[in-house]
């Protein structure tokens, strides 16, 4: 789901990707992500990636390879997905046909006649070479939607978790504030080797959208990082549900983040965050940089993060 920070060589300057005869594009998407089986291309399985990149090696007639900024689980939805690829300059120049219209928007036009119903690109436009879907990001926000009584069940939505007990918003919210700020989230995490768990959590709060919202009756967390680790999203909000439910005290979330372990949860409440199920959840927008400030953000976020302190003791109250 969503995005790790290998240490890897800094990007090729916009220059170079012109003197190759390229022209990077940057693409904004849509997708329900019932039928697929998360973004990553994986061989005999229906993935976001692979449609996309299927459609456009059709439309462009080379081989294409697509840069996301947030690889998403099976069964996790996207609003505000960003990616971007590489085109040749003489393969783009073949988009628009006998028509006068900018090669990017002739491929907008064109990849909504191919691509399936479950998946859109809203916009396609020509970025620098210093753009970086992944590495350029500022800051990902995720939403996860849960309905927690019949009254707010819609058998119609398909990015909403139905949960049979109701939850109490208000100790959720309590909760969560003790998880803001720049922390190991290992605990939340699936890690992957060679990548940091170390993330910067600049939101996470819950709310009931009021009457006339599109989200009206369901509760909605909003949660912002500067990048996430697989699994962090729905390990956190697994972690709060149980707040929520008062199976766990409003001190539990912040004792499992300094517990900065993978070990499932005991009985006394030791351990990692459970999962909660990835239908609630969606990625809603991505955030980049001044164009002038690509190069140095993209670089920057390409360093792996030292080790953090350790974490201050939990409040007074708490203990």
């Amino acid at each position: 789901m969503p995005v790790d920070l290998p240490h890897v060589s800094a990007p090729a300057p916009a220059s170079a990707a012109r003197r190759r005869g390229v022209t990077r594009l940057r693409l904004d998407l849509s997708y329900d992500g019932t039928g697929f089986h998360g973004w990553a291309d994986q061989p005999g399985q229906r993935t976001v990636q692979g449609e996309l990149e299927k459609a456009l090696g059709r439309i462009c007639r080379v081989p294409a390879r697509v840069t996301v900024a947030g690889r998403t689980d099976a069964g996790v939805h996207a609003r505000g997905q960003v990616c971007h690829l590489d085109l040749p300059d003489d393969a783009l120049a073949t988009l628009p046909g006998r028509s006068d219209r900018d090669p990017a928007a002739a491929l907008v036009a064109r990849l909504a006649g191919v691509l399936p119903e479950d998946m859109v690109v809203h916009m396609a436009r020509e970025v620098t070479g210093d753009f970086d879907a992944r590495f350029g990001a500022q800051w990902r926000r995720y939403r996860y939607r849960i309905s927690d009584g019949p009254a707010a069940h819609d058998p119609l939505r398909r990015d909403v978790l139905r949960h049979r007990r109701p939850l109490d918003v208000a100790a959720m919210s309590r909760a969560s504030t003790a998880l803001l700020g720049e922390h190991d989230f290992l605990s939340f995490c699936k890690p992957r080797e060679g990548a940091t768990t170390i993330r910067e959590l600049r939101e996470l709060h819950w709310g009931r959208p009021g009457e006339g919202r599109v989200d009206e009756g369901l509760i909605v967390a909003t949660v912002v990082a500067d990048a996430f680790c697989h699994h962090m999203v729905r390990s956190l909000v697994g972690a709060l549900i149980g707040v929520g439910e008062g199976r766990r005290p409003e001190s539990w979330p912040a004792e499992v983040l300094a517990a900065r372990t993978r070990v499932s949860p005991t009985r006394d409440g030791a351990g990692s965050a459970p999962l909660c199920p990835p239908q609630g959840l969606t990625l809603d927008h991505v955030a980049y940089p001044p164009d002038e400030e690509l190069a140095a953000w993209a670089a920057r976020a390409r360093t792996l993060r030292s080790p953090l302190p350790a974490d201050p003791p939990l409040p007074a109250e708490w203990a």
